[in-house]
This record gives C-alpha cells, sequence and structure tokens, in this order.
C-alpha cells in the first residue's frame, strides 16, 4: 500500500505519516477491502456491507467513496476491474 497505513481497529489512515480524515462510509469500504485483500468486490457486495437497508445499492455512491479514497490515498491502491468491481492488491 505504499505511504498508506490504515488502522483497522480505529478506523484511521495516514499517508506518509500524515493523518488523513476519513468519513465513516469511507472508513467502511476501506476496511471492507483490507480484509479482502487480492479478492475483487463488486459494488453489490460493497453497498451490502456498508448499508442496512437497499436505497442506495442501486446509486453510484460507491464510486463516489471510491473516488474520495483515491483522491485521499493515492490514485493506486484501489484498482478497478471494469463492470466487476474493486480491489486491492495483495503486491
Amino acid at each position: 500500500m505504499g505511504g498508506v497505513v490504515f488502522d483497522t481497529r480505529h478506523g484511521r489512515a495516514t499517508v506518509d505519516g500524515v493523518p488523513v480524515d476519513l468519513t465513516s462510509q469511507e472508513v467502511a469500504v476501506l476496511s471492507y477491502l483490507i480484509h479482502n485483500t487480492g479478492r475483487l468486490i463488486s459494488r453489490t457486495e460493497l453497498s451490502e456491507h456498508i448499508y442496512e437497508y437497499d436505497g442506495d445499492r442501486d446509486s453510484n455512491t460507491i464510486a463516489v467513496f471510491i473516488n474520495r479514497l483515491r483522491k485521499k490515498l493515492g490514485p493506486d491502491l484501489i484498482q478497478t476491474v471494469r463492470g466487476r468491481g474493486y480491489m486491492i492488491d495483495a503486491a
């Protein structure tokens, strides 16, 4: 993950030692991807993980959270597999 450090226990991230503010939804998305490193996660699966209801599952909110995480943590951390989902590479 390069210069990115994520404390899954406390939901805190740093980039090159500098703290980064994350929303609770961003923490939920990032935590899920990290706990499933190397595995492709669909938008539907991410939505089911972070939402308790069906309201936002069909919208583009997951893409928005991924975009925000890339802006805050760097563009290469989260990989997109077009039409299938997202993953954090184990390498």
